[in-house]
């Protein structure tokens, strides 16, 4: 069986690695190979199915470890996603049927249902492609990237939805128990993950709640196990440590989806009716990216915070193929719809990257005709940050960045401002009575928004990630090109690095704190001559 499944890995492989090189998600190189694969007769296999399954499963877990209802209930995140979810079901549905009256091959077989079921695919946003795109760009916690993950999770629900009104029949008079029991297990799994360690202990127990606890008990009711993942995901939502149980399984989830995306390409390599509707679908991608703009913008975003947002979301989606899938699975639409949604969802990831790296220059281009579909006043989280009174600035504002503030401010310099984008330690240190705001040092938004003095002296960068400091000085030097910079590292190789970077002063921390520790101790503690 290990052989059968040779050809696959190294064919993925290599695909994949050719869409990394050219800057593309390695999920296109996995379609395509598995429309290569198709056409030499390769087949998919039970291995390769149960992979893919597992993969969907640690997806949707996902998905419910980062659900915060919070975040969904904001009329800029719900009205947007229903509006556009609704409006491109019944563009996508009305204009598939319109060429199933000119005659179009595959268009021509839909009825009204299946229409609907093809443009409810096509409605939604790659999360895979979002959640890189925000990465690449530093601006995951940006307005912009938390809008994208709002619409995206909330999508993902819609997703989940169906994929549960598909189900079979009526679930066992058992699943009444699931709520319940969810109650009773939650404090439990709490429990668990509070005591399991950072290692492989912590991603057993991921995947373990995702397809033991979560899929197969509510598949044991007769409910979809992709409900049951989800479900479990949620009973870890709000966790302190759910973040980090999520980052250890995405090399896994990743892993795993190859063999969904290789069974997508397996399933059958598209025809030429596919290609042609896939390549007019790739036609309306700005569309796409012009209605979010607009239905952002609605709620007193900033026109450009809402592009950067709109072109994170403008691609097709992974849960696009999902909803296929299951939708083949009962008959509601024909097998080689879920091979032109593949055509569509890897031709805009292609698109999508080139206009990614294109936006800032792009806004710049139409920033005059944008900014007249904004509306007044502009949110306060979206606004101007005004701080153009404050001559030092602290990036990063936790033991060290409080302690050089304190500091700065011990030398007589009262114009200072720290930054920290966390909102409890703003609250924290504004409680303090330090003036502490909300922003991402490394959120090229936010330095556009961020009004300076004109005679900034000093900027600390004073975060607890070697790369976040880099980005750090890479930013202040193109916004703040004359102020002088310092910056602290862990190791005595990254001084250097954060020198070559551009900082004026960077010191270890650790080596100073113990040399500041020997320093005190030689003085106050002990004496050469052996009094203390």
């Amino acid at each position: 069986m290990v052989a059968m499944e040779v050809p696959l890995l190294l064919v993925a492989l290599a695909l994949g690695f050719v869409a990394r090189a050219v800057k593309l998600p390695p999920l296109v190189g996995y379609l395509i190979a598995g429309f290569v694969l198709h056409s030499f007769g390769v087949e998919s296999s039970a291995t390769l199915e149960w992979i893919a399954e597992i993969g969907v499963l640690l997806l949707l877990f996902g998905v419910g470890l980062k659900l915060r209802l919070s975040s969904l209930v904001r009329p800029r995140v719900w009205v947007t996603t229903t509006v556009f979810s609704l409006g491109s079901t019944i563009v996508f549905g009305g204009g598939l049927l319109l060429f199933g009256t000119l005659g179009v091959p595959l268009a021509s077989d839909l009825d009204l249902r299946s229409a609907a079921v093809v443009g409810f695919a096509l409605s939604f946003a790659s999360t895979v492609f979002a959640v890189q795109a925000l990465k690449r760009a530093n601006e995951s916690q940006s307005l912009a990237g938390r809008l994208s993950i709002g619409v995206l999770v909330l999508q993902d629900l819609f997703a989940v939805a169906f994929l549960v009104a598909t189900g079979d029949g009526w679930p066992s008079p058992w699943a009444l128990l699931l709520i319940p029991g969810v109650l009773i297990l939650r404090p439990v799994a709490w429990w668990v993950l509070d005591r399991v360690d950072h290692g492989e202990l912590l991603t057993l127990l991921g995947i373990t709640m995702a397809v033991a606890v979560g899929a197969a008990v509510f598949e044991a009711v007769g409910l979809k196990p992709d409900l049951g993942a989800l479900v479990a995901g949620l009973m870890l939502s709000g966790h302190p440590r759910a973040s980090e149980l999520w980052t250890t399984l995405l090399g896994f989830k990743d892993l795993f989806l190859v063999g969904f995306f290789l069974s997508i390409g397996l399933a059958g390599t598209p025809s030429v009716e596919a290609w042609f509707i896939g390549a007019a679908l790739l036609a309306i991608v700005p569309l796409r990216t012009v209605s979010l703009l607009w239905l952002f913008t609605r709620f007193r975003i900033r026109a450009r915070t809402s592009l950067h947002a709109g072109l994170t979301l403008s691609t097709y989606s992974e849960f696009g193929l999902i909803v296929g899938s299951a939708a083949v699975a009962v008959g509601y639409i024909p097998e080689e719809w879920v091979s032109t949604v593949a055509v569509a969802v890897a031709g805009s990831f292609i698109a999508a990257s080139w206009a990614n790296t294109t936006r800032y220059s792009m806004y710049a281009r139409f920033s005059q005709s944008l900014a007249t579909l904004e509306r007044r006043p502009i949110v306060d989280e979206d606004a101007v940050v005004d701080c153009g009174w404050a001559r030092v600035l602290v990036f990063g504002m936790g033991r060290i960045g409080e302690g050089a503030y304190d500091e700065v401010i011990r030398a007589g310099q009262h114009g200072v401002v720290g930054v920290d984008r966390s909102p409890a330690v703003v609250e924290a240190h504004s409680t303090a009575g330090r003036s502490v705001i909300r922003g991402d040092a490394l959120d090229y938004d936010f330095w556009e928004r961020f009004q300076f003095h004109p005679e900034v002296e000093l900027v600390f960068a004073a975060m607890n990630s070697q790369e976040a400091n880099l980005e750090c000085i890479r930013l202040i030097r193109s916004f703040l090109p004359n102020a002088r910079i310092a910056a602290i590292a862990r190791y005595r190789d990254q001084v250097s690095e954060l020198e070559a970077a551009g900082a004026d002063v960077a010191r270890n921390l650790y080596e100073e704190a113990g040399q500041a520790l020997a320093a005190d101790a030689v003085t106050e503690v002990w004496r050469p001559d052996g009094s203390t």
